[in-house]
């Protein structure tokens, strides 16, 4: 299966800013499920950038523009490939508990077990921990499985509910969010059964029809556990769902914080907008800019408002 990837994003401002440097991670990784065939990033104003991997092995855009400018775009395309992946078993063995604690003991797992800046350990979060009765029962796979489901049982999705930088706390008062949400409430609870759990940053294909929740203007969040045997195996609590071929991978990281789309700043006392348009399609559809459904525009956080991501302009996942 082949899709083609159309990703812009449209930073407005007020007044002038100069002095804009960004990074972006929208190049969908290449790695054995899938391909990344072709990727191609143009700015407006135009920009030179230089692409480097980072210690996940995520692929990182940067680009500077010095001059004075009112408004940024950035128009990423890509075409990626998926081959034949590892069939999930619907169970593994209950001895696998003590394989995994094992493994868990590398220094490669370290972080992905420890709190990170989304993905905290807080009183609400250990009270829906002992109303899901999450335990170390049955086997791994099987536990992490049926959290999954419980996540979309549990909370509502809810475009626009919360900010790029809410705090779990939010989403577990509100029983609702977006991708991005369900995504560190899960990651919380897997590493607190000590599985070793990431978060994923994509894309998602949506089938004509199909009964997705998320909504396909926007990219996408899921999680990823690490088991036995099987190695990282993809959860998308937001649809109760594997992640399977229609995921497309772009960034891995310990949450958010570690894998936005844009990261940058800019020179300029100002207030900012910024819209997101996305569209995943089969490679038999090509895309064009004009199909690409209209961006919709919300006010990009403010460094006084924002303290958790100073002076900065980022999207928040599944708006």
């Amino acid at each position: 299966m082949r899709y083609t990837v159309y990703h812009l994003t449209h930073f407005r401002y007020d007044a002038p800013v100069s002095e804009s440097v960004m990074e972006v991670r929208m190049q969908p990784r290449t790695e054995s499920m899938q391909r990344c065939l072709r990727f191609e990033l143009t700015t407006s104003p135009r920009a030179r950038a230089f692409a480097y991997q980072d210690t996940e092995g995520n692929i990182v855009h940067h680009f500077d523009i010095p001059a004075r400018h009112r408004e940024l775009r950035i128009v990423a395309e890509s075409v990626v490939e998926f081959v034949s992946g590892i069939t999930v078993p619907d169970r593994v063995g209950a001895d696998t508990w003590a394989t995994l604690d094992n493994e868990a003991t590398s220094e490669r797992f370290y972080e992905l077990l420890q709190p990170s800046v989304f993905a905290v350990q807080t009183e609400p979060l250990q009270a829906l921990r002992e109303e899901l009765q999450l335990t170390r029962h049955a086997d791994p796979l099987s536990v992490v499985r049926e959290l999954n489901g419980q996540m979309y049982r549990a909370f509502e999705y809810a475009p626009k509910s919360t900010r790029v930088d809410s705090p779990i706390d939010e989403a577990l008062a509100a029983r609702g969010g977006v991708c991005q949400d369900f995504a560190h409430v899960m990651i919380a609870l897997v590493r607190g059964l000590h599985i070793p759990c990431r978060y994923v940053s994509g894309y998602l294909f949506h089938k004509h029809g199909g009964d997705e929740r998320s909504t396909d203007g926007a990219s996408h969040a899921w999680v990823e556990a690490w088991l036995p045997d099987l190695g990282w195996v993809g959860f998308d609590p937001t649809n109760n769902t594997l992640a399977t071929d229609r995921h497309i991978r772009v960034a891995v990281g310990r949450d958010y914080a570690d894998v936005p789309p844009t990261r940058g700043g800019y020179k300029g006392k100002t207030r900012s907008e910024l819209g997101v348009a996305v569209r995943v399609q089969t490679t038999d559809a090509p895309i064009e800019p004009s199909d690409v459904m209209p961006a919709l525009y919300w006010a990009a956080p403010e460094p006084d408002l924002a303290p958790l991501l100073p002076d900065e302009d980022e999207q928040q996942q599944q708006q």
